[in-house]
């Protein structure tokens, strides 16, 4: 079981990275889902992770969102441990009560949007704030019908799930996870359910939040041309690990692994 004192340096300082996995390990039973996986995210910084299925893409987002516990390795957020805590001067896996602390810094949009469908969009915004974070109801209000305004979906406010269009209800989930005041923002895969048509709406919006606000966000995708885009660095994961990484036009237009030129050359096929 690692002792603080292994990790002093990196993490202290002005540099300190807003996410950091060291040495994670993920498996069930003998398959390896990450593999001893190192990686850095700083403060403001958007990285796209892309990869073939079957990689460990959204495992890292779930590993981050505590949806599952890992193996081995710790996982920090903001500089302090978020799968492990301290005691005795050493860490030790996290109980509940540390977990549901440290995962509120977290805001994920799921590739299916797990809206509450009996609650309007606001109301869907607004349950967080008020429910978890203890805000009051109109202070909530106040800051959901913001974030509302910023995905262009209040004129929608009052409307049910069930009434909205699926790129609608997906700029309403980003809203809602945005209300909780996360300081990293993930999305896993958030325009593979939509209809082509409206991929743009969600696309749009997180362009805007990357260009507007500096939120540190992790990104799952299969649209290589977006996170071309939008991202300071890209990610490609392949049997759990990081294969290659680099700014985008770097790793786009001159990729260095194999397995990254025969990823890129097959997703260019397919299109």
């Amino acid at each position: 079981m690692p002792t603080i004192e292994d990790y002093p340096a990196k993490l202290t300082g002005g540099d300190v990275p807003m996410v950091r996995f060291k040495g994670v390990q993920k498996s069930y039973g003998d398959l390896i889902v990450l593999d001893n996986l190192d990686l850095d995210v700083g403060a403001g910084e958007m990285v796209s992770i892309i990869g073939p299925s079957g990689s460990g893409k959204t495992t890292v987002l779930r590993m981050l969102m505590t949806l599952e516990t890992i193996n081995g390795g710790v996982i920090y957020v903001d500089g302090k441990p978020l799968t492990h805590m301290s005691k005795s001067g050493r860490l030790v896996p996290a109980n509940q009560r540390h977990l549901k602390i440290r995962r509120a810094d977290i805001g994920m949009c799921f590739q299916h949007f797990n809206l509450f469908p009996h609650m309007t969009a606001l109301e869907n915004c607004m349950e967080g704030p008020v429910q978890v974070l203890g805000i009051a109801k109109a202070e909530a209000r106040e800051r959901s019908e913001e974030l509302l305004e910023l995905v262009g979906m209040i004129e929608k406010k009052d409307q049910h799930p069930s009434r909205l269009s699926g790129g609608q209800q997906q700029r309403v989930a980003i809203a809602r996870a945005l209300a909780m005041r996360p300081k990293v923002m993930l999305f896993d895969e958030v325009t593979s359910a939509l209809d082509p048509e409206v991929i743009g709406e969600v696309t749009n919006v997180i362009r805007k939040l990357v260009s507007e606000h500096n939120l540190t966000m992790l990104m799952v995708t299969h649209q290589m041309g977006f996170a071309r885009d939008i991202s300071d660095r890209v990610c490609f994961f392949y049997d759990g690990k990081i294969e290659e990484e680099g700014p985008p036009a770097e790793l786009f237009g001159n990729p260095q692994k194999e397995r990254t030129q025969k990823f890129l050359s097959a997703v260019r096929e397919a299109v």
